[in-house]
């Protein structure tokens, strides 16, 4: 055998998947995974594929990051930590406070005092950071100069304005690739937890021989992702939707955009990322280096289905979005030797012949939207 890895979070999307690429290389895999509701239903024995998928190559744990106990029995004998388990979900952590906290924080602080308290094997830890991190990405003046805007404006927002600005910079920015180095200024409670997280990964884990690893996922998708959790991202939401029949609503002006990176990539690079000896102490940026914008999103979504649904460029908005972000991956190049990604449109196709695999599900999209507008999030 290769060693051991604990991967938590290792029943869910990239967990599920990564613990498949560790075993086909030789390694024992652990995974903790508290096999949350809205991600694997009611009964996850019989409701979630994706814990099916790992039950006979891995070691499952039951258990939380929250929960002491749980950490010291996942983590003992294990060479390599992979620390997936959060909360996830930009606008629900807005309301959820206290859980995203707690689960995301709370729960890497746990695995850390585990560590530094007690004897253990592990060599090395990889952080799931992410883009939520940055806030706004990188932009350009007129002028040429390197900017990183803070939070647009709701008011600007609510009168059609959805651009980003710079104050006293006269004229438009330019967007240009965001990379590892760039302001940290999260918009969002989750932005926030995940900075902390990578924050005490990094500086606690060198403190006690163990070589850290962050790695700063865009926007993930791919066969597997959820279909039911509304909180997943726009890729399911938007599938959903159209199996249903029912219509889209496209928020802002439609030209908001993200960099969508195929799970099969997100995979391969947590697995380099954790035997890679250069990645020690690295933090890299893991993406597709493309900004795609939502309405191309529903165009691709639309072509590989066959089919169209009614969309409506609405001009809502939630507070604490982003306008846009794409990852300078050159790093992920240098070190992990990643030098092309699954191109999106390919990665649209595959993960919607996944899809109509797949039974139809419920639309609790909505009731996420509701959620938000209640508590004045969304306008």
């Amino acid at each position: 055998m290769q060693g051991n890895v604990l991967i938590t979070g290792g029943a869910g999307f990239i967990g599920s998947r990564l613990a498949r690429r560790f075993v086909d290389e030789g390694y024992r895999v652990t995974v903790l995974d508290s096999l949350i509701p809205q991600v694997h239903g009611d009964d996850p024995d019989t409701t979630s594929p994706l814990l099916a998928s790992i039950r006979d190559i891995a070691t499952v744990i039951r258990g939380t990051v929250t929960n002491a106990d749980d950490v010291a029995r996942a983590i003992a004998d294990q060479d390599i930590i992979v620390h997936l388990a959060a909360e996830t979900g930009t606008g629900q952590s807005m309301y959820e406070i206290d859980r995203y906290v707690e689960a995301n924080v709370g729960g890497t602080a746990k695995i850390l005092d585990a560590l530094a308290n007690g004897p253990h094997h592990v060599r090395r830890i990889v952080i799931a950071s992410s883009r939520s991190i940055y806030g706004e990405g990188a932009y350009r003046t007129p002028a040429g100069e390197l900017v990183y805007p803070s939070h647009r404006d709701d008011a600007a927002m609510a009168a059609g304005d959805f651009d980003v600005h710079q104050p006293g910079v006269d004229g438009p920015l330019e967007l240009v690739a965001t990379t590892e180095a760039a302001t940290i200024h999260p918009s969002s409670v989750y932005g926030i937890t995940k900075h902390v997280q990578e924050s005490l990964i990094m500086t606690v884990a060198p403190t006690i021989d163990i070589e850290p690893v962050a790695l700063r996922y865009q926007n993930v998708y791919g066969p597997g992702q959820s279909l039911k959790n509304p909180y997943t991202g726009i890729l399911s939401i938007f599938s959903t939707l159209i199996r249903q029949g029912k219509s889209i609503n496209i928020f802002e002006d439609g030209e908001e955009s993200r960099d969508f990176v195929f799970i099969d990539d997100i995979v391969n690079a947590t697995y380099l990322a954790s035997t890679v000896p250069d990645a020690a102490a690295r933090v890299i940026n893991v993406g597709s280096g493309v900004a795609t914008t939502v309405s191309e999103v529903v165009a691709a979504l639309f072509d590989a289905f066959g089919t169209e649904v009614p969309t409506t460029i609405s001009g809502n908005y939630r507070l604490g979005d982003i306008r846009h972000n794409y990852a300078d991956t050159t790093l992920l190049a240098e070190v992990l030797g990643i030098e092309s990604t699954v191109d999106f449109r390919d990665g649209v196709r595959q993960f919607v012949e996944w899809v109509l695999t797949e039974p139809v599900e419920g639309d609790n999209y909505q009731r996420s939207l509701d959620e938000m507008a209640a508590r004045n999030l969304l306008k």
